[in-house]
C-alpha cells in the first residue's frame, strides 16, 4: 500500500473546497477510506489548516471536520526534534523543512502530495501534485 505524505495545501483544498484542486484531493481520500493508500500529516498541517480556515467556517463545524479527518490521517508529532533538525536544515523554507523532516519519519513513505512542489525540490522524498500522484 502507497504511503503519501499530504502537506496542508492538499488538506485545505479538501475542507474549503477549493476548485478545481479539491477534485484531486476528494480522490485522495477516496482511496483512503477504501484503504488503497496510507494518508500521513504533521500536526503543524492541522494547525495550519485551522488558522487558516476559521474565517471561512464556524469554529464548531471546521474542529468537527478536522475530527472526522483524522479517521483517514496519521498525523506525526513536531516534535523538538524535528524543529531542531528544521532550523539547521539547509531547506530553504523552515516550513517546509518541517514538513520533509516529518515525511522522513515515516517508514517506507512514497511520496509528499503538495501543489507546491517547487518548495520540495531539496527533498530526498519525491513531491507530486495531486492529480500526478493520482495517475501514477
Amino acid at each position: 500500500m502507497k504511503k503519501l505524505f499530504l502537506d496542508t495545501n492538499i488538506i485545505v483544498d479538501l475542507i474549503a473546497d477549493r476548485k478545481p484542486f479539491s477534485k484531486y484531493a476528494i480522490q485522495i481520500f477516496q482511496k483512503a477510506e477504501l484503504k488503497e493508500i496510507e494518508l500521513f500529516t504533521s500536526s503543524h498541517s492541522i494547525a495550519t489548516t485551522h488558522y487558516l480556515l476559521k474565517k471561512y467556517l464556524a469554529e464548531k463545524e471546521l474542529r468537527e471536520v478536522l475530527y472526522n479527518l483524522l479517521d483517514y490521517v496519521t498525523v506525526v508529532a513536531v516534535d523538538v526534534d524535528i524543529l531542531k533538525k528544521g532550523l539547521r536544515s539547509n531547506h530553504k523554507d523552515f516550513e517546509d523543512s518541517i514538513q520533509i523532516l516529518c515525511a522522513s519519519s515515516i517508514e517506507k513513505v512514497d511520496c509528499i502530495v503538495t501543489r507546491n512542489t517547487k518548495d520540495f525540490k531539496t527533498s530526498e522524498i519525491p513531491a507530486f501534485n495531486p492529480d500526478e500522484i493520482l495517475s501514477i
